[in-house]
């Protein structure tokens, strides 16, 4: 019996080795990133969805390589600064995964009772009289209205009939004589179907007795007196026929999201207290994605995206942008790189009340550094409720502003003088190309973070093992 027992599970193993050599075979490992396997079907997701048809600057295969490992490596440097521990990421990565996991709690069957249920509500509300689509005239008549107004209104509204009934358009009237300008200028049409309680009583006792293509006598409810002609009748349609407009409608109000709901919850509950909501979406991931390879690279994609943006946000963009040290030695360092195609005036104009201010804004500007004259300006001409002058501070180009261009760029035209701030002047210098970081702000950060980004990348490699398998690399959408 010991034999045969060892024997069997001999068997066993040898299988359980068989089905991982059959599935290396079927599925190679195409590189290693530090000690993790990258298999083809992997690479080959993400190279043929980043690099289709569409994409203009295709790579080859070895090109996208280099992007795809960078890519790995930052997402292997955020594990293990264990960005994915962060609440921000936890609560958005569910999210995105539930987008996805969460209708497959749903079954057909679940969703076509949810439809018949609200069809069958829908039929019981609307009852044996069907629905209804109208035309009518109205003229208003307000409730406290006098009864001489209410007979000059009656009186209107019996000459309109007594055309009518002599052949008169029906739809011409209602728009040359009807209060009710909404359906009016339809000639009348209220729109859309009308069943049993959704109007005044008043107004239904009358045109639920009326048959298709029979015009109403003259009635009063609350609102005045109508006219109403009866376009069409109809009982509700079948079921089949309706399911895809009701499949629509409800799905457009959450309801694979309820249905979804009830069934986590029952899971839930059904456990005795073994699982929560989220270990039932997590197990239903897995399983999924165990049986769906798509799925599972996609909701990767999405993990391992979220951690990039994480880790580059955090060690290269925003620590760019922040290091002014760092930018002003890179701009030094590659002066000649940033040019303009035209002068620059940097400095203020500003706008005074008197002439006399002139002089004394600019003998301030003089005693200050440029990074001061904002506040200045403010604490010395401008704490009052009255304001004594207008600034602008900027690096300005020809165009910018009429004022500048005026006076320092030497257009011909003279720009208006502004109200209540007559007297206008420049400080500041004009440049023929850049003199500091600050001057191409945008164009010097953004150099600074590919710089930083390319380092950040080399200490990287540096820092983990990639190994690539060029014999599997070559086989990529090729077997």
């Amino acid at each position: 019996m010991k034999n045969v027992m060892k024997g069997l599970s001999l068997c066993c193993g040898m299988l359980c080795f068989a089905g991982t050599v059959l599935a290396r075979e079927l599925d190679p490992v195409v590189m290693r990133i530090n000690g993790k396997d990258v298999t083809r079907s992997e690479f080959e997701y993400n190279i043929n969805k980043n690099n289709g048809e569409d994409v203009v600057d295709k790579k080859t295969v070895d090109e996208y390589v280099d992007l795809f490992v960078n890519y790995k490596l930052k997402v292997e440097a955020a594990l293990d600064a264990k960005y994915d521990t962060l609440t921000s990421f936890k609560k958005e990565f569910r999210s995105y995964r539930d987008q996805q996991i969460r209708p497959y709690f749903v079954s057909p069957a679940q969703e076509e009772k949810e439809l018949r249920r609200y069809y069958d509500d829908m039929k019981k509300s609307i009852g044996p009289d069907g629905l209804v689509r109208l035309a009518h005239i109205m003229l208003v008549v307000e409730q406290k209205a006098t009864p001489d107004v209410q007979a000059k209104v009656k009186a209107r509204i019996d000459s309109i009939y007594a055309v009518l009934q002599q052949g008169a358009d029906f739809s011409t009237l209602a728009k040359q004589h009807s209060d009710d300008k909404g359906s009016a200028v339809h000639g009348g049409d209220l729109g859309g179907w009308y069943a049993k309680g959704q109007t005044m009583k008043e107004f239904e006792e009358v045109v639920f007795s009326l048959n298709k293509g029979e015009l109403s006598k003259v009635f009063q409810t609350p609102m005045g007196y109508h006219i109403v002609y009866m376009k069409d009748r109809k009982q509700l349609e079948p079921y089949e026929s309706l399911k895809p407009q009701l499949q629509t409608f409800l799905e457009s109000r959450g309801l694979k999201e309820r249905i979804a709901s009830v069934t986590i919850d029952s899971l839930v509950r059904n456990s005795s207290g073994r699982l929560q909501e989220e270990d039932v979406i997590a197990r239903k991931t897995k399983e999924l994605c165990d049986a769906d390879e798509e799925l599972k690279y996609l909701i990767q994609e999405y993990h391992d995206g979220l951690l990039l943006y994480e880790i580059s946000t955090r060690e290269v963009w925003e620590k760019a942008a922040r290091d002014t040290a760092g930018l002003e030695a890179y701009f030094k360092a590659n002066k000649s790189d940033y040019k303009w195609d035209a002068p620059r005036y940097r400095g203020v104009v500003y706008h005074c009340k008197d002439k006399d201010l002139v002089k004394k804004v600019r003998d301030l500007l003089k005693s200050k550094e440029e990074d001061q004259w904002i506040d200045a300006l403010r604490a010395s001409f401008n704490q009052d409720s009255v304001k004594q002058i207008r600034v602008e501070k900027n690096l300005f180009k020809k165009g910018d502003n009429a004022f500048v261009d005026h006076i320092i760029f030497k257009e011909k035209t003279t720009p208006k003088a502004l109200e209540s701030y007559p007297y206008t002047a420049v400080f500041g210098k004009k440049l023929s190309k850049p003199k500091t970081w600050t001057d191409v702000r945008g164009e010097v950060i953004s150099d600074y973070q590919a710089a930083c980004e390319a380092d950040f990348v080399r200490k990287l490699r540096e820092t983990y093992k990639v190994e690539i398998y060029k014999e599997v690399l070559n086989t990529v959408n090729k077997h």
